[in-house]
């Protein structure tokens, strides 16, 4: 079973960045989850897959990971571009990107 290291991204559904900076290190389930027949959930006989832990660094989580044996990948994504506009330039005669609606 492996444990996945990867910076955590802020949810698209807010703008705040509070959680942009944190790096994150989950195991993943080495058994496949079953599904409860009364309640329709999912479940699964692995509590290490239960855990989310985090770190100020990358560093920080390949060292805990060295530490405890854990074998490890580590996942590192491309920075997003950000356009920045203000919201005066949605309403330009002369747009430089299409009407959305």
């Amino acid at each position: 079973m492996y444990a996945k290291i990867y910076k955590a991204e802020p949810s698209a559904m807010t703008s705040g960045r509070a959680t942009a900076g944190v790096w994150m290190l989950d195991f993943q389930s080495s058994q496949p989850r079953v599904i409860d027949a009364l309640t329709g959930n999912t479940r699964s006989v692995d509590t290490r897959s239960q855990l989310n832990m985090k770190f100020e660094s990358k560093e920080a989580a390949v060292y805990y990971a060295k530490a405890n044996n854990i074998p490890h990948r580590v996942i590192d994504r491309p920075k997003a571009k950000r356009i920045s506009r203000s919201y005066a330039e949605n309403f330009d005669f002369d747009r430089k990107l299409p009407w959305t609606h």
